[in-house]
Protein backbone atom coordinates (compact mmCIF):
# COMPACT_ATOMS: atom_id res chain seq x y z
CA UNK A 1 0.00 0.00 0.00
CA UNK A 2 1.31 3.45 -0.91
CA UNK A 3 1.58 6.21 1.68
CA UNK A 4 0.94 9.88 0.97
CA UNK A 5 4.28 11.14 -0.34
CA UNK A 6 5.45 14.25 -2.14
CA UNK A 7 8.45 14.70 -4.43
CA UNK A 8 9.80 18.26 -4.59
CA UNK A 9 11.19 18.93 -8.04
CA UNK A 10 11.99 21.62 -10.57
CA UNK A 11 14.55 21.92 -13.33
CA UNK A 12 15.48 25.09 -11.42
CA UNK A 13 17.68 22.82 -9.29
CA UNK A 14 20.14 22.51 -12.17
CA UNK A 15 20.95 26.24 -11.91
CA UNK A 16 23.06 25.34 -8.86
CA UNK A 17 26.05 24.75 -11.09
CA UNK A 18 29.61 25.84 -10.32
CA UNK A 19 31.11 25.03 -13.72
CA UNK A 20 31.27 22.27 -16.32
CA UNK A 21 34.10 20.39 -14.60
CA UNK A 22 33.00 20.63 -10.97
CA UNK A 23 32.14 17.25 -9.38
CA UNK A 24 28.89 18.60 -7.85
CA UNK A 25 26.45 18.07 -10.69
CA UNK A 26 22.72 18.52 -10.16
CA UNK A 27 22.00 16.67 -13.39
CA UNK A 28 21.78 13.66 -11.06
CA UNK A 29 18.50 15.05 -9.66
CA UNK A 30 17.00 15.20 -13.15
CA UNK A 31 18.29 11.71 -13.93
CA UNK A 32 16.65 10.30 -10.80
CA UNK A 33 13.38 12.10 -11.53
CA UNK A 34 13.32 10.71 -15.07
CA UNK A 35 14.19 7.20 -13.90
CA UNK A 36 11.30 7.18 -11.46
CA UNK A 37 8.95 8.51 -14.11
CA UNK A 38 10.12 5.87 -16.57
CA UNK A 39 9.26 3.04 -14.16
CA UNK A 40 5.87 4.62 -13.35
CA UNK A 41 6.79 5.14 -9.71
CA UNK A 42 6.16 8.90 -9.68
CA UNK A 43 2.86 10.51 -10.69
CA UNK A 44 2.04 14.09 -11.61
CA UNK A 45 0.01 14.48 -8.43
CA UNK A 46 3.00 13.60 -6.25
CA UNK A 47 5.32 16.23 -7.73
CA UNK A 48 5.30 19.66 -6.13
CA UNK A 49 7.43 22.68 -7.07
CA UNK A 50 9.93 24.29 -4.70
CA UNK A 51 9.93 27.95 -3.77
CA UNK A 52 12.79 30.31 -3.06
CA UNK A 53 13.72 30.66 0.59
CA UNK A 54 13.41 34.22 1.85
CA UNK A 55 16.30 36.13 3.40
CA UNK A 56 14.52 35.92 6.75
CA UNK A 57 14.39 32.13 6.48
CA UNK A 58 18.05 31.92 5.50
CA UNK A 59 18.87 34.06 8.54
CA UNK A 60 17.50 31.35 10.81
CA UNK A 61 21.02 29.94 10.39
CA UNK A 62 23.13 32.24 8.22
CA UNK A 63 24.53 35.68 9.04
CA UNK A 64 22.98 38.57 7.16
CA UNK A 65 26.43 39.76 6.06
CA UNK A 66 27.16 36.36 4.56
CA UNK A 67 23.91 36.32 2.61
CA UNK A 68 24.70 39.77 1.24
CA UNK A 69 28.18 38.58 0.26
CA UNK A 70 26.70 35.63 -1.65
CA UNK A 71 24.35 37.98 -3.48
CA UNK A 72 27.18 40.33 -4.42
CA UNK A 73 29.42 37.45 -5.50
CA UNK A 74 26.71 36.17 -7.83
CA UNK A 75 26.46 39.61 -9.42
CA UNK A 76 30.23 39.95 -9.85
CA UNK A 77 30.41 42.70 -7.23
CA UNK A 78 32.56 41.05 -4.54
CA UNK A 79 36.34 41.37 -4.44
CA UNK A 80 38.40 38.19 -4.40
CA UNK A 81 39.82 39.00 -0.97
CA UNK A 82 36.43 39.55 0.64
CA UNK A 83 34.97 36.51 -1.14
CA UNK A 84 37.63 34.21 0.27
CA UNK A 85 36.81 35.39 3.79
CA UNK A 86 33.37 33.90 3.21
CA UNK A 87 34.64 30.66 1.63
CA UNK A 88 33.58 31.85 -1.83
CA UNK A 89 35.76 31.71 -4.92
CA UNK A 90 37.63 28.61 -3.77
CA UNK A 91 38.23 25.41 -5.72
CA UNK A 92 35.38 23.75 -3.80
CA UNK A 93 32.97 26.69 -4.02
CA UNK A 94 33.67 28.71 -7.18
CA UNK A 95 31.61 31.83 -7.75
CA UNK A 96 28.94 31.56 -10.45
CA UNK A 97 26.23 33.96 -11.69
CA UNK A 98 23.09 34.21 -9.53
CA UNK A 99 24.50 31.83 -6.94
CA UNK A 100 22.28 33.28 -4.21
CA UNK A 101 19.11 32.58 -6.16
CA UNK A 102 20.22 29.07 -7.15
CA UNK A 103 21.04 28.25 -3.52
CA UNK A 104 17.83 29.78 -2.18
CA UNK A 105 15.79 27.53 -4.49
CA UNK A 106 17.42 24.46 -2.92
CA UNK A 107 16.71 25.70 0.61
CA UNK A 108 13.17 26.60 -0.37
CA UNK A 109 12.70 23.12 -1.77
CA UNK A 110 13.55 21.62 1.60
CA UNK A 111 11.23 24.06 3.40
CA UNK A 112 8.49 23.05 0.94
CA UNK A 113 9.08 19.43 1.92
CA UNK A 114 8.86 20.36 5.61
CA UNK A 115 5.58 22.22 5.24
CA UNK A 116 4.11 19.42 3.12
CA UNK A 117 4.64 16.94 5.92
CA UNK A 118 3.91 19.13 8.91
CA UNK A 119 0.78 20.66 7.41
CA UNK A 120 -0.59 17.16 6.98
CA UNK A 121 -0.48 17.22 3.18
CA UNK A 122 1.89 14.25 3.17
CA UNK A 123 3.47 11.73 5.50
CA UNK A 124 6.84 11.66 3.73
CA UNK A 125 8.55 14.23 1.50
CA UNK A 126 11.69 14.05 -0.64
CA UNK A 127 13.80 16.95 -1.93
CA UNK A 128 16.81 15.56 -3.78
CA UNK A 129 17.97 19.10 -4.56
CA UNK A 130 18.84 19.59 -0.89
CA UNK A 131 21.32 18.02 1.52
CA UNK A 132 24.03 20.71 1.45
CA UNK A 133 25.31 19.84 4.90
CA UNK A 134 28.70 21.57 4.92
CA UNK A 135 27.45 25.17 4.85
CA UNK A 136 28.28 27.24 7.95
CA UNK A 137 26.66 30.26 9.54
CA UNK A 138 28.97 32.70 7.80
CA UNK A 139 30.98 30.65 5.35
CA UNK A 140 30.60 28.34 2.36
CA UNK A 141 32.34 24.98 2.45
CA UNK A 142 32.51 21.66 0.63
CA UNK A 143 30.34 22.54 -2.41
CA UNK A 144 27.70 24.03 -0.07
CA UNK A 145 26.64 27.69 0.02
CA UNK A 146 23.50 27.69 2.19
CA UNK A 147 22.81 24.80 4.53
CA UNK A 148 19.25 23.79 3.70
CA UNK A 149 19.14 21.06 6.34
CA UNK A 150 20.15 23.40 9.17
CA UNK A 151 17.72 26.08 8.00
CA UNK A 152 14.93 23.50 7.75
CA UNK A 153 15.57 22.06 11.21
CA UNK A 154 15.54 25.54 12.77
CA UNK A 155 12.36 26.27 10.79
CA UNK A 156 10.77 23.08 12.17
CA UNK A 157 11.68 24.13 15.70
CA UNK A 158 10.38 27.68 15.41
CA UNK A 159 7.22 27.04 13.37
CA UNK A 160 6.18 23.62 14.67
CA UNK A 161 8.03 23.16 17.98
CA UNK A 162 9.18 19.60 17.27
CA UNK A 163 12.23 17.60 18.36
CA UNK A 164 14.25 16.53 15.34
CA UNK A 165 16.44 13.49 14.68
CA UNK A 166 18.85 14.36 11.87
CA UNK A 167 20.39 11.30 10.19
CA UNK A 168 23.29 11.82 7.78
CA UNK A 169 24.55 8.86 5.73
CA UNK A 170 26.82 10.85 3.41
CA UNK A 171 30.40 9.57 3.22
CA UNK A 172 31.53 13.01 4.44
CA UNK A 173 30.79 14.10 8.00
CA UNK A 174 27.70 16.32 8.35
CA UNK A 175 29.70 19.04 10.03
CA UNK A 176 27.62 22.10 9.24
CA UNK A 177 24.43 20.61 10.69
CA UNK A 178 26.23 19.23 13.73
CA UNK A 179 27.80 22.55 14.67
CA UNK A 180 24.50 24.41 14.12
CA UNK A 181 22.84 22.40 16.88
CA UNK A 182 25.79 21.31 18.98
CA UNK A 183 24.35 22.83 22.19
CA UNK A 184 20.69 22.04 21.48
CA UNK A 185 19.10 19.09 23.32
CA UNK A 186 16.05 19.19 21.03
CA UNK A 187 18.05 18.25 17.91
CA UNK A 188 19.88 14.95 17.83
CA UNK A 189 22.44 14.68 15.03
CA UNK A 190 23.61 11.28 13.82
CA UNK A 191 26.31 11.01 11.16
CA UNK A 192 27.82 7.80 9.80
CA UNK A 193 30.70 8.63 7.47
CA UNK A 194 34.15 7.67 6.35
CA UNK A 195 36.73 8.49 8.99
CA UNK A 196 38.10 11.99 8.64
CA UNK A 197 41.70 10.81 8.84
CA UNK A 198 42.07 11.12 5.10
CA UNK A 199 38.79 12.70 3.98
CA UNK A 200 37.18 16.15 4.06
CA UNK A 201 36.12 17.73 6.38
CA UNK A 202 38.31 15.84 8.85
CA UNK A 203 35.78 16.05 11.68
CA UNK A 204 33.11 13.68 12.97
CA UNK A 205 35.10 11.90 15.65
CA UNK A 206 33.34 9.73 18.23
CA UNK A 207 34.15 12.21 21.00
CA UNK A 208 32.21 15.04 19.33
CA UNK A 209 29.18 14.51 21.56
CA UNK A 210 27.74 18.04 21.87
CA UNK A 211 28.26 20.76 24.44
CA UNK A 212 26.32 22.39 27.25
CA UNK A 213 22.69 21.27 27.28
CA UNK A 214 23.33 19.57 23.95
CA UNK A 215 25.95 17.20 25.32
CA UNK A 216 24.98 13.62 24.55
CA UNK A 217 22.85 14.53 21.53
CA UNK A 218 25.54 14.43 18.84
CA UNK A 219 26.49 10.98 17.57
CA UNK A 220 29.27 10.22 15.11
CA UNK A 221 30.13 6.87 13.58
CA UNK A 222 33.36 7.25 11.56
CA UNK A 223 33.80 3.99 9.65
CA UNK A 224 37.15 2.83 8.36
CA UNK A 225 38.23 3.31 4.77
CA UNK A 226 37.30 0.36 2.51
CA UNK A 227 34.31 -0.58 4.69
CA UNK A 228 32.03 -3.00 2.80
CA UNK A 229 28.27 -3.52 2.78
CA UNK A 230 27.81 -5.90 5.70
CA UNK A 231 29.95 -3.95 8.13
CA UNK A 232 28.48 -0.61 7.01
CA UNK A 233 24.91 -1.85 7.43
CA UNK A 234 25.56 -3.58 10.77
CA UNK A 235 27.16 -0.39 12.06
CA UNK A 236 24.34 1.83 10.79
CA UNK A 237 21.52 -0.38 11.99
CA UNK A 238 22.88 -1.04 15.46
CA UNK A 239 23.78 2.57 16.15
CA UNK A 240 20.75 4.30 14.66
CA UNK A 241 18.20 2.02 16.31
CA UNK A 242 19.70 2.72 19.74
CA UNK A 243 19.95 6.46 19.10
CA UNK A 244 16.34 6.70 17.89
CA UNK A 245 15.03 4.70 20.84
CA UNK A 246 17.03 6.93 23.20
CA UNK A 247 16.01 10.28 21.67
CA UNK A 248 12.41 9.45 20.67
CA UNK A 249 12.09 12.16 18.01
CA UNK A 250 8.94 13.90 16.80
CA UNK A 251 10.24 13.89 13.21
CA UNK A 252 13.10 12.25 11.33
CA UNK A 253 15.10 14.24 8.78
CA UNK A 254 17.53 12.23 6.63
CA UNK A 255 20.39 13.44 4.46
CA UNK A 256 21.11 10.83 1.78
CA UNK A 257 24.53 11.34 0.27
CA UNK A 258 25.22 8.59 -2.27
CA UNK A 259 29.01 8.73 -2.10
CA UNK A 260 29.84 5.68 0.04
CA UNK A 261 29.74 3.52 -3.08
CA UNK A 262 32.91 1.88 -4.36
CA UNK A 263 32.61 3.81 -7.65
CA UNK A 264 32.53 7.23 -6.02
CA UNK A 265 35.63 9.18 -7.11
CA UNK A 266 35.95 11.32 -3.98
CA UNK A 267 35.76 8.74 -1.18
CA UNK A 268 37.42 5.47 -0.13
CA UNK A 269 34.60 3.14 0.90
CA UNK A 270 33.69 -0.18 -0.66
CA UNK A 271 29.94 -0.32 -0.44
CA UNK A 272 27.66 -1.35 -3.29
CA UNK A 273 24.15 -0.30 -4.25
CA UNK A 274 22.90 -2.78 -1.63
CA UNK A 275 23.25 -0.27 1.21
CA UNK A 276 21.06 2.25 -0.61
CA UNK A 277 18.14 -0.15 -0.59
CA UNK A 278 18.58 -0.65 3.15
CA UNK A 279 19.33 2.89 4.38
CA UNK A 280 15.81 4.28 3.82
CA UNK A 281 14.14 1.15 5.19
CA UNK A 282 15.39 1.88 8.70
CA UNK A 283 14.55 5.59 8.41
CA UNK A 284 11.02 4.57 7.37
CA UNK A 285 10.73 2.18 10.30
CA UNK A 286 11.85 4.87 12.77
CA UNK A 287 9.44 7.39 11.26
CA UNK A 288 6.50 5.11 12.01
CA UNK A 289 7.79 3.91 15.37
CA UNK A 290 8.50 7.33 16.86
CA UNK A 291 7.23 10.11 14.56
CA UNK A 292 3.72 9.19 13.43
CA UNK A 293 5.28 8.58 10.02
CA UNK A 294 6.77 12.08 9.65
CA UNK A 295 9.86 11.75 7.48
CA UNK A 296 11.64 14.37 5.40
CA UNK A 297 14.52 13.27 3.16
CA UNK A 298 17.01 15.27 1.13
CA UNK A 299 19.87 14.42 -1.21
CA UNK A 300 23.53 15.19 -0.53
CA UNK A 301 26.84 14.04 -1.96
CA UNK A 302 27.29 11.52 -4.73
CA UNK A 303 29.75 12.06 -7.53
CA UNK A 304 29.34 9.06 -9.80
CA UNK A 305 26.15 10.39 -11.29
CA UNK A 306 26.12 7.82 -14.10
CA UNK A 307 26.50 4.51 -12.30
CA UNK A 308 25.33 5.19 -8.75
CA UNK A 309 23.30 8.24 -7.76
CA UNK A 310 20.06 7.81 -9.76
CA UNK A 311 19.63 4.24 -8.56
CA UNK A 312 20.58 5.07 -4.97
CA UNK A 313 18.22 8.03 -4.75
CA UNK A 314 15.39 6.19 -6.46
CA UNK A 315 15.40 3.70 -3.60
CA UNK A 316 14.51 6.47 -1.13
CA UNK A 317 11.35 7.32 -3.03
CA UNK A 318 10.50 3.67 -3.69
CA UNK A 319 10.81 2.94 0.05
CA UNK A 320 8.58 5.89 0.90
CA UNK A 321 6.03 4.41 -1.49
CA UNK A 322 6.45 0.89 -0.06
CA UNK A 323 7.60 -0.27 -3.50
CA UNK A 324 10.39 -2.69 -2.62
CA UNK A 325 10.20 -5.29 -5.39
CA UNK A 326 11.81 -3.38 -8.23
CA UNK A 327 14.85 -5.16 -9.68
CA UNK A 328 16.34 -6.40 -12.93
CA UNK A 329 17.23 -4.21 -15.92
CA UNK A 330 16.95 -0.43 -15.83
CA UNK A 331 14.58 1.06 -18.43
CA UNK A 332 16.06 0.94 -21.93
CA UNK A 333 14.76 4.38 -22.90
CA UNK A 334 16.31 5.99 -19.86
CA UNK A 335 19.63 4.19 -20.37
CA UNK A 336 19.89 5.06 -24.05
CA UNK A 337 19.22 8.75 -23.41
CA UNK A 338 21.79 9.21 -20.66
CA UNK A 339 24.43 6.84 -22.05
CA UNK A 340 24.90 9.34 -24.89
CA UNK A 341 26.18 11.86 -22.33
CA UNK A 342 27.98 9.49 -19.97
CA UNK A 343 31.79 9.23 -20.11
CA UNK A 344 31.59 5.69 -18.65
CA UNK A 345 29.41 2.67 -19.31
CA UNK A 346 26.35 3.11 -17.15
CA UNK A 347 25.00 0.50 -14.76
CA UNK A 348 22.30 -1.45 -16.61
CA UNK A 349 20.48 -3.07 -13.69
CA UNK A 350 19.08 -1.96 -10.35
CA UNK A 351 21.58 -4.18 -8.51
CA UNK A 352 25.35 -4.18 -8.80
CA UNK A 353 27.24 -7.17 -10.11
CA UNK A 354 29.07 -9.18 -7.47
CA UNK A 355 32.56 -8.51 -8.82
CA UNK A 356 32.75 -4.72 -9.05
CA UNK A 357 35.89 -4.76 -6.88
CA UNK A 358 38.51 -7.22 -5.69
CA UNK A 359 38.17 -8.72 -2.19
CA UNK A 360 39.38 -6.44 0.62
CA UNK A 361 42.26 -8.17 2.47
CA UNK A 362 41.61 -6.27 5.74
CA UNK A 363 37.91 -7.14 5.86
CA UNK A 364 37.84 -8.73 9.33
CA UNK A 365 40.08 -6.03 10.79
CA UNK A 366 37.89 -3.26 9.36
CA UNK A 367 34.73 -4.97 10.60
CA UNK A 368 36.11 -5.30 14.12
CA UNK A 369 37.28 -1.68 14.15
CA UNK A 370 33.86 -0.44 13.08
CA UNK A 371 32.20 -2.52 15.82
CA UNK A 372 34.52 -0.91 18.38
CA UNK A 373 33.60 2.51 17.04
CA UNK A 374 29.90 1.80 17.59
CA UNK A 375 30.61 0.73 21.17
CA UNK A 376 32.47 3.99 21.86
CA UNK A 377 29.85 6.14 20.16
CA UNK A 378 26.96 4.59 22.08
CA UNK A 379 28.68 4.55 25.46
CA UNK A 380 26.63 7.46 26.89
CA UNK A 381 23.35 5.80 25.87
CA UNK A 382 24.33 2.39 27.19
CA UNK A 383 25.65 3.86 30.44
CA UNK A 384 22.42 5.80 30.85
CA UNK A 385 20.35 2.68 30.22
CA UNK A 386 22.32 0.58 32.70
CA UNK A 387 21.93 3.25 35.42
CA UNK A 388 18.20 3.47 34.73
CA UNK A 389 17.83 -0.24 35.36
Amino acid sequence: MSEKCVFVYSDQFETYKFNEHHPFNQKRVTMTYELLREVNALSDEQIIPPRMATDEELQLIHDKAYIEAVKKAGQGELSEEVALNYGLGTEDVPIFPNMHEASAWLVGGTLTAVDSVLSGQATHALNLGGGLHHGFRGKASGFCIYNDSSVAIKYIQEKYGLRVLYVDTDAHHGDGVQWSFYDDPDVCTFSIHETGRYLFPGTGNVNERGQGKGYGFSFNIPVDAFTEDDSWLDTYSTALREVADFFKPDIIFTQNGADSHYYDPLTHLSSTIKIYREIPKLAHEIAHKHCDGRWIAVGGGGYDIWRVVPRAWSFIWLEMMNERNINGPLPANWLSKWQLQAPVKMACEWEDKHDIYKPIPRRSEITEKNAQTVTKALLPIRNHSSKAT
